[in-house]
């Protein structure tokens, strides 16, 4: 049924955000609109829920096999050049080269971390949102810095997490990622 709802949702969203743009003419009053304008208005939807579909099945791709297999070389399959990434502690990189940075620091500790689903996939204009289950173990130790390490603990973390791209000519240029990092902590059984 969620799935359902959601593609429910998206549609009627699209065509909402698409009714209520500047770009869509109002009718005066007492008067039809052009079947011209109503085509081009059509026209113009099933082309934003192309571009959107084809964004989410990338998005799909990037996580289920370019991240959760650590292809970093196919990583601009699906990011500019110059993407800006915003991390969950504030922080942000710019670039493919340090996203890939970040990105590799989260298998030091749990190499087999992966993303199986997203159960929510929303694309509108040139953004698209998942909500993705990132898991994997903590079995390798974890750097903190200063060449010390933490011990793995051998447990096993399941997080909900949302990435939110502002997609430009087929590619992101720009990323949010959300996740709850006391969650994490209380999962891997460094924090209560």
């Amino acid at each position: 049924m969620m799935k359902k709802l959601t593609a429910s949702c998206v549609t009627l969203g699209s065509v909402l955000m698409l009714l209520t743009s500047s770009s869509f003419a109002e009718p005066a009053p007492n008067k039809a609109m052009p079947a011209k304008t109503a085509a081009e208005a059509l026209a113009q939807y099933q082309q934003a829920e192309k571009i959107g579909q084809a964004q989410l099945v990338k998005f799909d791709t990037l996580d289920f096999d370019v991240y959760s297999h650590q292809k970093w070389d196919r990583l601009s399959e699906s990011h500019a050049d110059n993407i800006v990434v915003h991390y969950p502690d504030g922080h942000t990189t710019t670039g493919i080269p340090d996203h890939i940075a970040e990105l590799k620091k989260q298998f030091v500790f749990a190499p087999d971390t992966k993303i199986k689903t997203h159960p929510v996939r929303i694309a509108a204009h040139e953004w698209t949102a998942v909500i993705g289950e990132m898991e994997g173990t903590f079995t390798q130790p974890m750097p903190i810095g200063g060449g010390k390490t933490i011990p793995p603990t051998g447990k096993h973390f399941k997080l909900k997490m949302a990435t939110i791209g502002h997609w430009v000519n087929g590619k992101m240029d720009e990323e949010y990622l959300f996740w709850d990092n006391l969650s994490f902590m209380q999962q891997i059984g460094l924090s209560k």
